[in-house]
């Protein structure tokens, strides 16, 4: 999975730093020092055992661009952590999570500095856990994980420096997936918006139907293949990748070859504005003109149809996204880090804990200026998910979700920029019936293994 490797040029720097400061743990030297990342630590970070000690003493927590809009939410949980632990002192510093975080981290890392407890997404849980510097919670912290959903819990692993996948993050918060659709333009095209498509193939014949019935009045959704791409071909159960990351075999798999046939189909035949398929177009805005029946997948984006346009709100129909060959969807989790470098291991990871359990993640999760799901199922289950009154789609929309994220995993496939332009570009000749199928999805492999191999 691609979650499972760095991208892009941002990934060769990672790797050449992080490898040139030194790798993997130890418990100890001659000298009697232990050692992580290349740095000295207190023996009971690293090596087997579970990590013991008083939680007392000053840390730091550091997140991503979130100081901001949510520094109420965090004080109180840094007070509250503080209470229960007298003698305790939580330091929160804010990121602003721009294109050389990695980098600043990886420079904290390295002079073995990193913050005692460390919000970072896929990317970095990878770096750090590669080279030693987030504690091994399944030695350190064996129960751990009985917070989380099974699903989550058991993708959120990372390899060590011997190649072991093993859990050195806590999961924490997501976004969400789900099919939304204006129903009176379903209604207009014949079909039945309480029966909406359970798999893509499903919702491209549902697409055909509405390029018969709307002779360019109207649309399925917009053309460009990049707002589709890996999503749609992962949701079918399509293999992206090859197990270690290293190359692309999407074109391998005939389903990957249907869906370029369907999408050439679909175009031809008037699903999609023929001007949207090079475009930039915000999707959100031409379903907003009443003139998309198929709208975003984001829960958040329900917010912004019904504050800028209630009319079409009010159409808009909600539903489970086709959960297809996968059998669930999948999600790139922001997740909690403790460093195996901190001074006070005990307390940083009862406070990483104590953050992301299920009381603290439901309460964010309230917060009305956010749209964000927990990774814990006894907040998934909270009625404030499960409870929806009367139509309201966006009430829907959240029960619908945390209904999904309860076996939802943290596999989701990311590509590079460079890698999804060449992909599309090539999606988009088969599209205008300038290329085959195959072909263009052969071409499209190549190029996109060409970019790993040069690492951009």
């Amino acid at each position: 999975m691609r979650a499972r490797r760095l991208t892009g040029s941002l990934a060769c720097l990672v790797v050449l730093t992080l490898t040139a400061a030194g790798c993997g743990l130890s418990g100890g030297s001659d000298d009697g020092d232990a050692t992580a990342g290349g740095c000295k630590v207190d023996k009971g970070n690293v090596g087997s055992g579970e990590l013991t000690g008083d939680v007392k003493g000053k840390i730091t927590f550091q997140t991503t661009n979130l100081k901001k809009d949510f520094g109420t939410y965090f004080n109180g949980v840094i007070k509250a952590f503080e209470k229960a632990h007298p003698g305790s002192s939580v330091k929160w510093i804010d990121d602003p999570g721009d294109s050389t975080f990695t980098q600043r981290l990886v420079a904290d890392a390295q002079g073995c500095t990193l913050p005692d407890v460390v919000n970072i997404n896929v990317n970095t849980s990878i770096a750090l856990t590669k080279n030693g510097y987030l504690l091994d919670l399944d030695k350190k912290a064996p129960d751990a994980g009985k917070p989380f959903t099974d699903a989550m819990w058991k993708s959120s692993t990372y390899a060590d420096a011997d190649g072991t996948k093993v859990h050195s993050v806590l999961p924490w918060y997501s976004g969400g997936i789900v099919q939304t659709f204006n129903t009176a333009l379903m209604k207009k095209a014949g079909l039945d918006p309480a029966k909406p498509a359970t798999t893509m193939f499903g919702m491209f014949a549902d697409a055909e139907k509405i390029a018969k019935a709307s002779d360019g009045d109207y649309y399925a959704f917009l053309a460009n293949p990049s707002l589709r791409i890996p999503a749609d071909w992962q949701q079918m159960g399509v293999k992206v990748l090859s197990a270690d990351g290293r190359s692309f075999t999407f074109a391998d798999d005939p389903k990957t070859v249907r869906w370029v046939d369907w999408m050439k189909r679909l175009y031809q035949a008037g699903a999609m504005p023929r001007d949207s398929i090079s475009s930039n177009q915000d999707p959100s805005s031409v379903y907003g003109q009443g003139k998309l029946v198929y709208g975003q997948t984001n829960p958040n984006y329900l917010r912004f149809i019904e504050q800028n346009n209630p009319t079409v709100y009010k159409k808009t129909g909600v539903a489970r996204y086709p959960l297809d060959d996968l059998g669930h969807t999948v999600g790139a989790p922001q997740y909690i880090g403790v460093a195996s470098t901190s001074k006070n291991a005990p307390t940083a990871l009862s406070f990483a804990r104590f953050l992301t359990n299920a009381q603290n993640q439901l309460a964010w999760a309230k917060d009305p200026n956010v749209v964000i799901f927990p990774s814990t199922s006894e907040s998934l289950n909270d009625p404030f998910f499960q409870n929806v009154k009367g139509d309201d789609p966006f009430a829907e929309a959240r029960k619908i979700v945390a209904s999904d994220r309860q076996t939802s995993t943290a596999d989701e496939i990311t590509l590079t920029p460079g890698e999804l332009n060449a992909v599309t570009a090539q999606v988009q000749l088969a599209m205008q019936g300038k290329k085959s199928a195959q072909d263009a999805l052969d071409e499209a492999q190549s190029k996109a293994n060409e970019l790993i191999k040069q690492g951009s």
